[in-house]
């Protein structure tokens, strides 16, 4: 008697999920229902069939051990991680009856969203529970943990445009990866300045730290961190006082030169050599140099925001490429995130129209005053936070104040609500934990923040358990709530119609029929790597130039609504500068006197190469490669302290502490400390991270956080 054949393997096309600026196009292998594997695309231009050391084995996420797969109820004390399961009816049925009673106690605004970027699709994102939370009356979540800053600091400088074309590159002479690391963060992008650069280009990286990327450049500037405006004012200066400005694209398509002009004389190369650290013979090299190489390139990473004056920074940088008229050419500007360039219905997606404007907002940055003190940053909450919804996000890992958060996590009047694939730290102190799908198990329609291609991600499989997608979860809770109105239940097709302007002329040709059999398509621009979008400026901003001296400055500090769940950017601070100007790190500055002696290190807490953000570091093959926390010092402090590598050392400053191990050498720089972030406190030595560690300050704009202006002392750990 014949065996029957085996069951044929079938390839579906996927995209990946994560925050993270390269979006792969994803082949999802399956076979009798189950995922056997995953590869990359090698039909999608930009990743080229490679996945990246967190997501090459996505299936073993799909399947790990100890993934939620049903409801959960907690059954201990918070934070010990102990749940019994329970049905879906009674876990909405729970949330409904909690939360109409706080309602009624307290008012809506006792209730607190929290999510960020765990997924970036347009159904299951950033955006999933906007229009929810807005017609429930919560309180507006505000999110500005990343890019914010710099975003508001690019959008006045030249507007929302997608700027370079990252294939471009390959056409550049000169290429500056500012805080960008690009082989760890954006590694799809390598290829194409590795063409560049074998073609006889020069890389230049500006990092305080060492990299795998750094290694990799022809010139690696180190820079303390948070004094990059000066080098950025001081490279200006010289650039105009030796005549390598192009007058002719200066005069036709930008505002604000003249003043410019005088505005730069203050800041020397010998005044941003004090402030940086950088030879100031090295700064005028420097700048003469992406002067005089055209096309020049800079590429700043997300990092570039974290200090008290970043937000100055981006507008410095911004400005350079029109004075050297390096738009004329492909290969030519800066790039930041092409994502300007998808028509995505922002606002069908947040629905403010539905928020009352006078809701109170509550920006993320100071969730855990917000629970332990009713205190949120300057602003005392009445109510105080009663109920607190996470999804997309593990906050006691990647927000800052930890040992405060841990406090208000663990109040028995906090009801909270987690909506996770595993019992993260954060969910160790949930009341109730919803399953999420993972990727495979959902629609979803992916723009990105890295290239020029819009991609379906269509399920492989059926939900593993009861998992529901983050869409099905709030239709369900409109559902339990009483919304009514025909919004809250749009189906899947329906969310992808309207996420989209399908009119738009960066969409023409491409069709969501025409996605499902290709999987990805690159927007209506012209032929990849070979256009400079501003060659004759046309730039959209108010005057359609670069706008050196901003107009958009007389509206104060403000925060761009793309970014800002809820009602319209508000203002409030000091007034902007119209002109890139220096801020001093409120920390890490030289200057920093009494905190300087008592914490005389910068720590910096970079992405870590096999994590993202904090997903990944319950994996077996991440971890294993990424090893536990450790810290990075220059071998001279290390000397200095009587420190040894592979010793265990205590981080610590008036916010906390956490345990590393230590690594000496020359990755940091004298006076600086690296500890990458995303390991769990479950994890970790002493249940903490460098979270832990890190400050509540905002930068100059955009509400941006400040990881990177933080001051720390390290000795060896006791025992």
């Amino acid at each position: 008697m014949s065996q029957p054949a085996p069951a044929r393997e079938k390839i579906i096309r996927g995209a990946c999920p994560h925050d993270c600026p390269d979006t792969c196009s994803m082949l999802v292998s399956v076979r009798e229902g189950r995922v056997t594997g995953v590869q990359g695309n090698p039909e999608h231009p930009f990743t080229a069939g490679r996945l990246c050391p967190k997501t090459y084995q996505y299936q073993e996420r799909v399947y790990h051990p100890e993934r939620v797969l049903y409801p959960l109820r907690r059954t201990g004390e918070k934070g010990r991680g102990e749940f019994e399961r329970i049905s879906w009816d009674e876990a909405l049925s729970t949330i409904h009856e909690r939360w109409t009673s706080i309602i009624a106690d307290c008012g809506p605004e006792a209730i607190l969203p929290y999510s960020y970027l765990g997924t970036q699709g347009l159904l299951n994102g950033l955006t999933v529970g906007d229009a929810f939370f807005n017609k429930l009356g919560a309180s507006i979540s505000e999110r500005t943990f990343c890019d914010s800053g710099a975003s508001t600091a690019y959008m006045m400088t030249l507007g929302p445009t997608p700027g370079m074309d990252p294939e471009s590159f390959q056409h550049s002479r000169y290429i500056v990866l500012w805080a960008c690391n690009m082989l760890s963060t954006n590694g799809h992008m390598w290829k194409f300045v590795k063409q560049a650069q074998n073609n006889g280009a020069k890389l230049v990286v500006v990092d305080p730290a060492e990299t795998a990327t750094s290694r990799a450049a022809d010139l690696h500037i180190r820079v303390r961190p948070g004094t990059d405006t000066a080098l950025a004012l001081a490279m200006m200066r010289v650039i105009i006082n030796e005549g390598l400005v192009d007058e002719d694209y200066v005069g036709r398509y930008t505002t604000g030169y003249d003043e410019l002009v005088e505005h730069v004389q203050a800041y020397t190369p010998e005044f941003a050599a004090q402030a940086t650290g950088v030879d100031a013979d090295l700064i005028r090299e420097f700048a003469r140099e992406y002067a005089r190489s055209q096309p020049s390139a800079i590429r700043i990473g997300v990092a570039i925001e974290r200090s008290a004056g970043g937000g100055q920074l981006v507008r410095a940088l911004a400005c350079m490429p029109a004075l050297v008229g390096a738009w004329r050419q492909p290969g030519g500007g800066l790039l930041q995130l092409p994502l300007w360039a998808f028509p995505v219905n922002w606002d069908r997606l947040h629905r403010a129209d539905l928020a009352d404007p006078q809701t109170r907002v509550i920006n993320q940055w100071y969730l855990a005053g917000a629970l332990a003190d009713d205190q949120a940053g300057p602003q005392t909450l009445d109510p105080p936070i009663r109920s607190l919804f996470v999804y997309n996000s593990n906050p006691l890992v990647v927000a800052p104040d930890q040992m405060k958060m841990k406090q208000g996590l663990a109040r028995d009047d906090l009801f909270t609500v987690v909506s996770e694939h595993f019992v993260t730290d954060t969910a160790k102190y949930a009341d109730l934990i919803l399953p999420a799908t993972t990727q495979v198990e959902q629609w979803d329609l992916m723009f990105s923040w890295g290239h020029l291609y819009l991609s379906l991600n269509t399920p492989s499989i059926e939900p593993c358990g009861e998992a529901v997608p983050n869409c099905e979860l709030f239709r369900r809770l409109a559902r339990v709530m009483g919304f009514d109105d025909p919004y809250f239940q749009r189906d899947d097709e329906t969310l992808m119609r309207e996420a989209l302007d399908w009119d738009s002329p960066a969409l023409a040709g491409i069709t969501l029929d025409g996605l499902r059999e290709t999987g990805f398509a690159r927007l209506n621009f012209p032929e990849a790597g070979a256009f400079a979008l501003h060659a004759e400026g046309n730039f959209p901003t108010p005057s359609g130039k670069v706008e050196i001296k901003a107009s958009m400055a007389a509206g104060g500090n403000f925060v761009l609504p793309t970014f800002r769940q809820g009602a319209e950017a508000h203002q409030e601070g000091s007034p902007v500068p119209a002109l890139p100007t220096w801020t001093p790190p409120n920390e890490t500055a030289p200057t920093a006197g009494e905190l300087a002696a008592r914490y005389p290190l910068s720590m910096m807490s970079p992405k870590s190469h096999c994590f993202l953000n904090s997903q990944w570091a319950n994996h077996a093959r991440q971890l294993a490669r990424e090893g536990e926390q450790q810290l990075f010092m220059h071998e001279s402090d290390a000397l200095a302290r009587g420190l040894k590598t592979d010793e265990l050392v205590e981080v610590f400053n008036a916010r906390g502490r956490f345990t590393a191990v230590l690594q000496t050498g020359d990755r940091a720089m004298p006076g600086v400390v690296i500890a990458p972030m995303g390991h769990w406190l479950a994890r970790s030595r002493d249940d903490a991270t460098p979270a832990a560690l890190n400050p509540t300050a905002l930068a100059d704009l955009g509400q941006a956080p400040t990881f990177s202006d933080n001051r720390v002392e390290v000795r060896r750990a006791a025992g």
